[in-house]
């Protein structure tokens, strides 16, 4: 109830239905049928009116189909897939577009009760703008096995429409063209399109998508579709045009008298100008503006039907009746080349973290995914890799900037990654398309060597009388087994147990001014990572010490020193 709030209340408008003048008269005539006033409420319709004419609409305007519904009217109204697969093909509807219909009408009218949505609605203007998706030829998911497009809208013949989404939907970077069973063009896409079956994209050359979308679309404006003016209001926005209206209302009428469900790709394409055409087809041209002012292509009718046969006068015998004839075997739709793939946007593919020590490869590599403007991986895309910054790391073969292509998969990999000597940050930089490049940047890190062995130069044991000094120590640092000069080196005398801790007895170090230390920093490996210590002293007190040496990178080395006081003579 609450999806109703704030919409215009129309007393007793619960049906779109035609009334029998107009029946009639669509059945004699096979010209489009009139707007008429709504059946039940005798709320007066709008077929002149349009509320959002804009800038062409849905459609941009775009050519439409103008054949009209058959003559024979469908044999059990208010019924659609219960009813055989018998009779005229032009009656039925392809199976997987009625289903996207049905479906559409379901969502919105959870999401949008008040507007009333009827899937015939969506199916007659599917059947004008496109012949129910070509006759049905749809894949499993709803998608067309080939892009449908309307003629370009460069104003020779057709609207004028500037191209508005780079020629990612439609393949054309110059001008706009109609795309998919339910003609939109791209900007209007950009702002009303859906994701109909839920696969994660938003596809105008799928029916569910753009069945949806077209639903929500004419629902827009607080519409209720059950009254007859905001239908018309509706069709008009979607294109507007006089004709165009009473095609629609001629093709919904039909169908909700009763319609049944086809085969997918044994639906009846229209003969009518139309999207679906090669796009190398001559552009049909302006259409003429009727009496009431409207720019439709003017319909054709159709040739009445031959009555069957009926028996004569009793005695008389029986006309011959003749054989029925063969139906139709559905014509192939002229195939529409499919419109070169767009990148619309480039991902990380997993690269891991940019660390490496100086002189040494990077362990992970730059991966990015290109994907179209639909989401799908898109092969062949030229991705530009590019290092700025302070280090002089490079790929492989010395070079600074790369160009990777994407694979199937729509991934592409940079060459393994070398860091030079200096350290620092720097930056990888991928870049992607034109004339609008997608670009990611990559933080990476080059660290100094750091010591991964601190050891002793000799193995003496080192023993000092009291107050003696001990003999020289010397100690070497090494990263993979190589000398590391520069590594910075602190000395502590500690105490034993658990925790160890600075010890206030046993062997020193001396400062500058004699005074008693028993931890020194700063000491720092000179060529090949050697480091000689500073003289140690022993005191007074006689036993075993631990000295201890760490590394700036927590390499650690611990010396035994031993104070004892020489054997009597």
């Amino acid at each position: 109830m609450a999806a109703q709030f704030g919409r215009r209340l129309r007393r007793g408008a619960t049906s779109t239905a035609v009334v029998a003048v107009a029946v009639a008269a669509l059945a004699a005539s096979q010209a489009p049928a009139a707007t008429s006033q709504d059946a039940a409420g005798g709320d007066p319709a709008a077929a002149g009116t349009d509320t959002d004419p804009g800038g062409g609409g849905a459609t941009g305007n775009s050519p439409y189909h103008t054949d009209l519904p058959p003559l024979t009217t469908p044999d059990k109204p208010g019924t659609s897939v219960d009813l055989p697969a018998t009779g005229t093909t032009e009656a039925g509807i392809p199976a997987t577009v009625l289903d996207a219909y049905k479906k559409a009408e379901r969502e919105v009218g959870r999401t949008d009760a008040a507007c009333r949505l009827p899937w015939q609605l969506l199916a007659a203007i599917g059947k004008v703008e496109s012949g129910q998706a070509r006759g049905g030829k749809v894949d499993a998911d709803g998608t067309t096995f080939s892009p449908i497009l309307g003629p370009v809208l460069d104003g020779q013949g057709f609207a004028l429409i500037k191209d508005t989404d780079g020629g990612a939907y439609d393949g054309d970077a110059t001008h706009d063209r109609a795309v998919g069973p339910m003609q939109f063009i791209p900007s209007t896409w950009e702002v009303w399109g859906q994701d109909g079956n839920g696969d994660g994209r938003k596809d105008p050359n799928n029916i569910y998508d753009a069945a949806l979308a077209a639903g929500r679309y004419l629902c827009a404006g607080g519409r209720d579709l059950a009254v007859a003016a905001d239908l018309d209001r509706a069709v008009l926005s979607y294109n507007h045009s006089q004709e165009y209206l009473r095609t629609v209302r001629s093709w919904f009428d039909f169908y909700n008298r009763g319609t049944h469900e086809v085969p997918d790709g044994t639906g009846v394409l229209p003969s009518g100008t139309g999207a679906g055409s090669s796009p190398s087809s001559t552009p049909t041209p302006t259409p003429t503006p009727s009496p009431s002012g409207s720019t439709g292509t003017k319909p054709k009718p159709k040739p009445k039907p031959t009555p069957t046969p009926t028996p004569s006068k009793p005695g008389g015998g029986t006309s011959p009746t003749p054989e029925p004839s063969k139906p139709t075997e559905p014509t192939t739709p002229p195939t529409t080349p499919e419109p070169p793939r767009t990148l619309g946007s480039i991902e990380n593919a997993g690269t891991p973290a940019l660390t490496a020590t100086a002189g040494e490869a990077f362990a992970g590599r730059v991966a990015v995914k290109a994907r179209d403007t639909l989401g799908a991986p898109l092969a062949e895309a030229k991705i530009t890799f590019t290092l700025t910054g302070g280090t002089d790391a490079r790929f492989a073969g010395g070079a600074s900037t790369v160009t990777v292509p994407t694979g199937a998969d729509g991934v592409a990999t940079a060459p393994v990654l070398t860091a030079g000597e200096k350290t620092g940050a720097f930056t990888v930089t991928a870049v992607a398309g034109t004339p609008r490049p997608r670009t990611l940047t990559f933080a990476a890190q080059v660290t100094a060597r750091q010591a991964d062995a601190l050891t002793r130069t000799g193995d003496e044991a080192l023993t000092a009388a009291p107050g003696a000094a001990f003999a020289p120590v010397e100690v070497r640092a090494t990263y993979k087994g190589e000398g590391l000069a520069g590594t910075v080196v602190t000395a502590t005398m500690v105490t034993g147990g658990a925790t160890p801790a600075e010890n206030d007895e046993g062997p020193y170090f001396k400062g500058a001014d004699g005074e008693v230390l028993r931890t020194l920093t700063g000491l720092r490996t000179g060529d090949g990572g050697v480091l000689e210590l500073p003289a140690v002293h022993a005191d007074d007190t006689e036993g075993t010490y631990t000295l201890r040496l760490t590394t700036d990178s927590g390499v650690t080395l611990t010396v035994e020193l031993t104070v004892t006081a020489p054997p009597a003579a």
